[in-house]
């Protein structure tokens, strides 16, 4: 479990993903060399990890999640096949080992993507069901409150206030090849420092920052915060997979997405047109969470659910700036 002081640095990186360790030690109250040896312990243990990430819509990809039922048989050829897939950023087994969950961005040219058609292709594999995201209810930082202890809105403003500005009406512009180790880096850590960037692109820190700035205010680059919620005391995740009217479907996709324990929620194509990824603390804690607060969201007829029992690959966070994205290749 987080103590007060990891919980705030966590808030913090998911309002500002780069923000200087010196300003976050400052909205925490905290020091500098503090915040930067509670974060490396963070990252080194594994639960947390900040990427930098280009918007998929820049590459022409949409993003989708996919249920691929399979033989329990053929379970591990298949998880192992699935995790060397580049365009599959995460990937969960549900329990009963039926079933494996997973994100992937996708070329859409009005044809199945070939990355379909090899999971289709792979041994005991049943059934694929993708779905596209259409909407996401998530906004970035913003349910922090439902892990952990939060910084108060003051010193989440000063957070935003020191966030990259994206042009107003600005087109995301396509990366140039020169980019690719800028952004390979950035793919790894996030949270590279300048000089580091540097050294590993062969530019001067200077080519670095306006590089780095074109991209972020065009929108082409973002950041994410990769957490392994289970470390945090959330062992039990779900997917839920939900019903309502097109009538209800805003209305009823941010009354899920405002719930506690949601993580994420959006609307989708398919047979139920909302999903929303849950973690609990254990059985009674999402039992309680099913029948006292998904039971007060009006417009909810009908929901299936995935409850997962392994990760197989974790690239990216569900909470951050509401995408299921891949990272750049």
């Amino acid at each position: 479990m987080l103590d007060m002081l990891d919980s705030y640095i966590l808030h913090a990186l998911h309002i500002a993903p780069r923000a200087p360790f010196r300003l976050v030690g400052e909205v925490v109250g905290a020091s500098e060399q503090t915040v930067a040896r509670r974060y490396r312990t963070m990252r080194r243990a594994g639960t947390v990890r900040v990427v930098g990430l280009v918007k998929p819509a820049v590459q022409g990809l949409v993003d989708s999640v996919v249920r691929i039922s399979l033989r329990p048989d053929r379970l591990d050829a298949c998880a192992e096949a699935l995790t060397r897939l580049p365009e599959v950023s995460f990937a969960h087994i549900s329990f009963g080992g039926s079933e494996i969950v997973c994100s992937l961005a996708t070329h859409h040219e009005g044809r199945m993507p070939e990355v379909l058609r090899q999971l289709a292709r792979t041994p005991g594999v049943l059934e694929i069901d993708t779905r596209m995201i259409l909407h996401a209810y998530s906004p970035p930082g913003a349910d922090w409150g439902r892990l952990g202890p939060s910084l108060p809105e003051g010193a989440v403003e000063t957070l935003r206030e020191h966030q990259p500005r994206t042009t107003p009406r600005g087109r995301p512009v396509e990366p140039h090849e020169e980019d690719a180790a800028l952004l390979a880096a950035l793919a790894e850590d996030g949270r590279a420092s300048q000089a580091a960037l540097a050294d590993r692109t062969g530019w001067t820190a200077g080519r670095v920052a306006r590089r780095l700035e074109a991209l972020e205010r065009s929108g082409t680059l973002f950041y994410d915060v990769d957490l392994a919620l289970e470390k945090l005391g959330y062992p039990y995740g779900a997917t839920l997979w939900l019903t309502t009217s097109p009538a209800q479907l805003h209305e009823t996709g941010s009354a899920v997405a405002s719930l506690p324990r949601v993580v994420f929620a959006a609307a989708t194509t398919g047979a139920q047109n909302l999903m929303a990824i849950v973690m609990c603390t254990d059985t009674a804690d999402f039992y309680d969470w099913l029948s006292r607060r998904l039971a007060t969201v009006p417009g909810v007829t009908g929901y299936t659910l995935s409850v997962r029992l392994r990760t197989l690959k974790h690239a990216a966070s569900l909470v951050h700036q509401g995408r299921l994205v891949a990272p750049p290749r």
